[in-house]
Parts: structure tokens; C-alpha cells; sequence
């Protein structure tokens, strides 16, 4: 099994984070999901007649998630957290992007419940993974660019296996080596808070949403909680 640990560091640093870790079994990721769909298409209509989720400092989860971007030195107007990014652009454009039915799903439920979200191909993940500071020499192939080798800067907050970097600036952006792709078939499901006592309830209701969307197109779907107190968990 895959353990997945918040580094001591981080857990002194966020003290008061929470993340909620959905591991999909048997997923089906081919073929259409008629019910994501729908809701991803009712958020667009809201959108373009002018109803989009708020971003950044209207929203205080995003907001709150702007600050502990830049206690770790990232600029979040330059590498915005997940959901920032997605409602944006679903502001300015009126559209979601469509990926695979995974990742369509884990945006739906990001952008309604103004939760960041992420997913990692446990098939694809080397060893155990852990969040923490970077040291700066790590390896991170940003998705969508597998030729490509960045590192992040010392101090930031990433996911990382045995392998390489996972996630950089906390849940900006993904590695392309364990992407979820329509033949994933065992995902591991992220959603966090660094505030769990004003945004814990929304993380629990993003989780409890995502769970339920997942079961029906899984054998077996389990969620782990991962807080300073107990900030480890087998997958």
C-alpha cells in the first residue's frame, strides 16, 4: 500500500490544515458520465448569464489559500491555487476544460464547493508520498510537458514520491508522470484546507460529494482524513 504523510514541517507551519484523501478502486474511467456532465453544463449556464463562483478575495477559502501561498514564497497572482485558476477561468470564458471522466468529475466538484482538488494514478506513483518543504534539487515534469524538467524553489510546499515531484506550490499544478487518464483505474483524490476551522465543513461536504460521484463508477471508494494530529494515511 501507498502511504501518504504531511511532513512535520508543514504540519508546524499549517497547523490548522486538513486533507481529505479519496482513493477510487475499479474506477471506470472510459465512457461518458451523463450526471457530471449535466452539472458541468449548469455551471456554464450560470456563468454566462453572469452567476460565475467568485474568485480570489471574494471568496474567503481562496483567499485564505492566497495567504498560505505566500507564506511558503509563492506568489498565488502568479501561480494561482487549482480552484482559483479553474473558476477563473470559467469567469472569463464560460467554459470548464473536459479531460477524462475522473478529472471532469474532481473539477465539478472543486469549482462548486470552492475546494482545491487533485488527483494522482496510484499505478503510476513510485514508493510512498509525502507532503513537504521542497529542498529546491527535486525534479517536477509539469503535465502536459513530459519533456520538460523544472525544480521548485526551496520552500515550497509539493507532493512528492520516491521518484520525483508530485505537486507543485501545494495544488498548483501536476506532474505529468502520474497523471489520471481515462485508464486509471486506482486514484487517489485530494481536496484540502490550511483554515480547517472556518473551511473544514466545505472540505467535508466537497469530500462527502466526490464519494458519492465516485461510487458509482467504482468497485471501491474509501476516504482518509489527514490532519497535524494524525498526518499519515495507508491508501
Amino acid at each position: 500500500m501507498t502511504q501518504l504523510r504531511v511532513s512535520d514541517g508543514v504540519c508546524a507551519a499549517f497547523a490548522s490544515f486538513r486533507i481529505a484523501a479519496i482513493v477510487a478502486g475499479g474506477f471506470a474511467g472510459r465512457g461518458p458520465w451523463p450526471e457530471v456532465d449535466a452539472a458541468l453544463a449548469a455551471l456554464e449556464e450560470s456563468a454566462a448569464a453572469g452567476q460565475a463562483p467568485a474568485v480570489a478575495a471574494a471568496d474567503p477559502h481562496i483567499a485564505a489559500w492566497h495567504a498560505a501561498y505566500r507564506a511558503f514564497g509563492t506568489n498565488p497572482k502568479r501561480e494561482r491555487p487549482s480552484v482559483d485558476a479553474l473558476r477563473r477561468r470559467l469567469a472569463r470564458t464560460g467554459r470548464l476544460p473536459r479531460i477524462s471522466a475522473a478529472v471532469d468529475c474532481y473539477n465539478l466538484v472543486s469549482v462548486t464547493h470552492g475546494v482545491p482538488a487533485g488527483a494522482f494514478d496510484l499505478d503510476a506513483v513510485t514508493g510512498d508520498i509525502t507532503v513537504r518543504f521542497a529542498a529546491g534539487d527535486e525534479d517536477f515534469t509539469p503535465l502536459g510537458e513530459p519533456g520538460v524538467t523544472e525544480h521548485p524553489r526551496p520552500g515550497e510546499v509539493i507532493y512528492t514520491d520516491a521518484k520525483s515531484v508530485l505537486t507543485r506550490h501545494w495544488n498548483h499544478r501536476d506532474a505529468d508522470r502520474t497523471k489520471v487518464t481515462a485508464d486509471s483505474t486506482r486514484v487517489v483524490f485530494l481536496l484540502e484546507t490550511t483554515d480547517a476551522p472556518n473551511f473544514g465543513q466545505a472540505v467535508a461536504a466537497a469530500a462527502t460529494d466526490l464519494a458519492t460521484r465516485l461510487a458509482a463508477r467504482s468497485a471501491r471508494v474509501s476516504t482518509h482524513w489527514l490532519t497535524p494530529a494524525t498526518p499519515a494515511a495507508l491508501l
